[in-house]
C-alpha cells in the first residue's frame, strides 16, 4: 500500500516538475527567443537548444520532450537570416524531433508532426571524391511547410523543399522534392500518392 501511495506521487510529481521545467514566453529562456506566442511551450527537457534569438515560435503551439531546435551551426553563431526558423500558431512538435535551421525554415500554423521528424535547411556536398564529406561545402536552401499540414513519424524534410497546404506525409517519408496543395505524398523519396480535386474530392494518383 505505501509502496503504491509513493509510485502515485511519484508519477505526479514528476508530471508537475516537467510542466514547470517547461519553457514559456513568460520565463527568462523564453524571453530569448525572437518570437515565443502565449500559451506555447517547450516541454522539458529538450533535447538542443541554441541561438534562441533566431527562432520564433508563435502562439498556442506546443513542441514535445527531447527535440533539437537549434538556428546555425554552434551556440553565439552569428546567421545571415534575421529569422532562421519559424513556427507558426497552434503547432505541434512531436517528441525527439529535429528542427536544424542554417538559412531559412518557415512551418505555417496549424502544422503537427509525429515523434522523431527532422526538417533542415542544409546538406553536404560530397561531388568532390578527393576530400571528406565533412570538409566540402554544406549548400543550404529555404524550407517552407504549408498551413494545416501533417508529418507522420519519421518524416525527413530535406532543403530546399516546399510543401503545400493541407498535405500529409506519410511515416518515414523522405521529402526531396516539393509537395503540392492538399496532397498526400509518402516513400523515400516522397511521391504523391492522392491529391483533392474540387470537382471529384480526394483521387489517387497513379
Amino acid at each position: 500500500m505505501f509502496r503504491q501511495l509513493a509510485g502515485r506521487i511519484y508519477v505526479d510529481l514528476n508530471r508537475r516538475l516537467t510542466f514547470w521545467a517547461s519553457t514559456s514566453a513568460t520565463d527568462s529562456r523564453g524571453k530569448k527567443f525572437a518570437g515565443f506566442g502565449d500559451r506555447s511551450l517547450i516541454m522539458w527537457k529538450p533535447t538542443t537548444i541554441f541561438n534562441e534569438e533566431y527562432i520564433s515560435i508563435g502562439t498556442d503551439t506546443l513542441i514535445g520532450p527531447d527535440v533539437a531546435l537549434s538556428a546555425g551551426m554552434v551556440p553565439g553563431q552569428k546567421c545571415i537570416s534575421e529569422i532562421v526558423v519559424s513556427i507558426g500558431d497552434r503547432c505541434l512538435i512531436g517528441r525527439g524531433s529535429g528542427i536544424v535551421g542554417h538559412f531559412s525554415i518557415t512551418i505555417g500554423n496549424d502544422v503537427w508532426t509525429g515523434h522523431h521528424v527532422y526538417i533542415t535547411d542544409q546538406n553536404h556536398g560530397y561531388e568532390d571524391v578527393s576530400r571528406p564529406i565533412s570538409q566540402q561545402s554544406q549548400p543550404e536552401r529555404a524550407v517552407v511547410i504549408g498551413d494545416g499540414s501533417w508529418l507522420g513519424y519519421g518524416a525527413v524534410v530535406l532543403p530546399g523543399v516546399t510543401i503545400g497546404k493541407h498535405v500529409v506525409i506519410g511515416a518515414n517519408a523522405v521529402v526531396t522534392k516539393d509537395i503540392p496543395d492538399y496532397s498526400v505524398a509518402v516513400g523515400s523519396p516522397a511521391r504523391v500518392i492522392r491529391r483533392y480535386d474540387p470537382n471529384s474530392g480526394w483521387v489517387t494518383v497513379d
